[in-house]
């Protein structure tokens, strides 16, 4: 099994910054891609950033120019660098992770995809 762990949420005024972190951690083979989604308050998850193993990223429109995501794979860590939040940034943010778990003896490792539990981001006006 794999688990990952997110810190750096919190409250902040609109035009503020937050940086996310986010560490897989577990019987990790292998970690691929990682990102950060979010689910605002009665609305559904939505992407926010991903990026690969090899760096490839990916952002959703919304954020563009003010987000940044980066990775350290020796620590199997991804990091959401948020700035110039607005009111509307408001949310649960969850990180995923598609990896490849180690298995004990011989048995073969074997992909499966995480979800973190979530850190809040509240921006106030």
């Amino acid at each position: 099994q794999v688990q990952l762990v997110e810190s750096g949420g919190g409250l902040v005024q609109s035009g503020g910054s937050l940086r996310l972190s986010c560490a897989a951690s577990g019987s990790i083979f292998r970690v691929n891609a990682m990102g950060w989604y979010r689910r605002a308050p009665g609305k559904q998850r939505d992407l926010v950033a991903t990026i690969t193993s090899g760096g490839t990223i990916t952002y959703a429109d919304s954020v563009k120019g003010r987000f940044t995501i980066s990775r350290d794979n020796a620590k199997n860590t991804v990091y959401l660098q948020m700035n110039s939040l607005k009111p509307e940034d408001t949310a649960v943010y969850v990180c995923n992770a598609d990896t490849v778990v180690a298995q004990t003896g011989y048995l073969s490792p074997y992909p499966s995809n995480y979800w973190g539990q979530g850190t809040q981001v509240t921006v106030a006006s």
